[in-house]
């Protein structure tokens, strides 16, 4: 595949601050793959993509969507590409079906090819029956699909999904992540999704670069990067007042990560090989389990590996403005 988004040591500062919003990032996004962005609230990802595309201008180091330069050819860039922003942004006085034509109408699409258009985007997020209501009377997850298609109206190379799914229930997220996946299937779309969700980079995702204080942390697939952790854990209950010592003598144990009195926590290289083996060790040495789980690598992890803590220790800020929009949604 080759690559539609080339970006070279891009940097920007705001007006009036010395440290980099967005510090050096150089990365290749290749034409039809989807490539996450993962990284907590104030990384840099928002204003990355507000200059990939062309609202913010960059300090430093250059960037391309599809050949175009972003600073000098922002017509171009914005001729091809989509853009469905966290906030909502569709007419609440209008119907789905009028926000449609008025979007398609700012790309100078005729009109008879935006009525074609609006009608098979509709169809496609199943909101045909609802095309001629008000926005006001949509739910928050219709109002979520209408986004989506709205940036879909210039039948855009490159589509730009800033959090898609933020406020919505698990079900309607589901939904959401279904149509994600037909466009990158049917149409061959590039598409760069930032999110809170990491299930949802997991799940969609081709690529994913982390992004902390401005700059990437590393880039690779959502399997190579869990499998840089090197191992599952296994953590395991012990009856009270046994001694478990004699467990951390286990040949197969890559790393302690926790020990406390009845309950051992360790990395080992594969679970499912070692499982059966540490069982007979620990049977053998006399001791009870009375708890066992197991942990396979998450994007957590792999979060907490690289930048030093959990991206979940976002979640109040982000079930905070999950619930504004969501309210917001409800008065509408």
């Amino acid at each position: 595949m080759v690559p539609i988004i080339r970006v070279e040591s891009l940097t920007k500062v705001y007006k009036g601050e010395t440290k980099p919003a967005v510090d050096a990032i150089s990365l290749e996004i290749l034409e039809g793959e989807v490539y996450g962005l993962l990284g907590p609230n104030g990384a840099g990802k928002t204003t990355t993509i507000n200059m990939l595309t062309t609202r913010l201008s960059s300090t430093r180091g250059k960037a391309s969507v599809g050949g175009h330069d972003i600073n000098r050819e922002s017509m171009a860039i914005r001729r091809i590409i989509g853009v469905v922003p966290q906030d909502l942004t569709a007419d609440e006085d209008l119907s789905g079906r009028e926000n449609l034509l008025l979007v398609a109408s700012f790309y100078d699409v005729p009109k008879k090819t935006a009525a074609e258009r609006a009608s098979k985007l509709l169809n496609m997020v199943d909101l045909a029956d609802a095309a001629d209501k008000h926005v006001r009377e949509y739910s928050g997850g219709m109002r979520k699909r209408l986004e989506l298609i709205i940036g879909l109206i210039n039948e855009p190379r490159v589509l730009f999904l800033d959090e898609p799914t933020l406020g919505l229930d698990v079900q309607t997220r589901s939904v959401m992540w279904d149509y994600i996946t037909t466009l990158k299937r049917d149409y061959n779309m590039t598409i760069i999704l930032t999110s809170h969700y990491l299930e949802e980079i997991d799940a969609l995702a081709d690529r994913v670069s982390i992004v902390d204080h401005g700059k990437i942390i590393v880039t690779g697939t959502p399997g190579e990067l869990k499998a840089s952790l090197k191992g599952d854990i296994v953590t395991m209950g012990f009856r009270d007042g046994q001694d478990t010592a004699p467990v951390k003598e286990y040949g197969g144990i890559i790393e302690i990560l926790d020990s406390k009195p009845g309950t051992l926590k360790i990395r080992v290289a594969d679970a499912d090989s070692e499982l059966p083996d540490l069982m007979g060790f620990v049977f053998k040495k006399g001791i009870s389990i009375t708890t066992l789980s197991v942990q396979k690598p998450s994007l957590d992890e792999v979060f907490l590996r690289y930048t030093g803590r959990s991206l979940r220790e976002d979640a109040p800020a982000d079930r905070f403005k999950n619930a504004m929009n969501m309210r917001r949604m409800r008065q509408a």
